[in-house]
């Protein structure tokens, strides 16, 4: 059996924190954890749908509860619950689409595109972003959009290998999501 050491008492003094000079580090700042955590992004916006579809998918879960009413109440409920479910998994799932600039890249939706292959990106009005969604439009183009979201980016690929001319987004706040982008290729610059 090993003697036990007696440990210093608590003191009611702060202790001094490390010095510039002094070779410790915190657990925080040495530990993996720390070095691969993701950077926080410049820029994430999800393209919720509006509260009316909402309204509509319960109406639907009503419509739903209607037509199963003549077969009882049981049937009717049951109706009414997978038709709400349905409408509103529906909803939700179409309005889930996120784009977010973050660790030098921008991820709209499932697609991820670094910024260094990014070309100029240009806020469009709703006037411009239904012309560019409709008679402009460049079938291979990637198009990240919401009818409900009245205004729009356009990115240009400058990657010569990507035969995509352009990036649509719709977007409820373009100019920020611009700021972003231009940020991050200034900081990679």
């Amino acid at each position: 059996m090993q003697p036990s050491v007696p440990s210093p008492a608590p003191s009611s003094e702060p202790s001094p924190a490390p010095s510039a000079e002094s070779p410790v580090e915190t657990a925080a700042a040495s530990s993996p954890v720390a070095a691969s955590a993701p950077a926080a992004p410049r820029f994430d916006e999800r393209l919720t749908a509006p509260g009316s579809w909402w309204v509509i998918a319960g109406l639907i879960g009503l419509s739903g509860g209607l037509i199963m009413f003549p077969l009882g109440n049981v049937p009717m409920l049951g109706g009414l619950i997978v038709a709400a479910v349905l409408a509103g998994a529906a909803v939700s799932s179409y309005g889930s689409a996120r784009i977010r600039v973050v660790a030098g890249s921008l991820v709209a939706g499932d697609a991820r595109i670094p910024v260094s292959a990014l070309g100029a990106a240009e806020v469009l009005d709703a006037e411009e972003a239904r012309a560019w969604r409709t008679h402009k439009a460049d079938p291979r183009a990637f198009m990240l959009m919401r009818s409900y979201v009245q205004r729009a980016v356009r990115v240009e690929i400058t990657d010569p290998a990507d035969p995509t001319p352009y990036v649509y987004l719709s977007s409820r706040e373009p100019e920020a999501l611009v700021a972003a982008l231009e940020s991050v290729r200034a900081e990679a610059a």
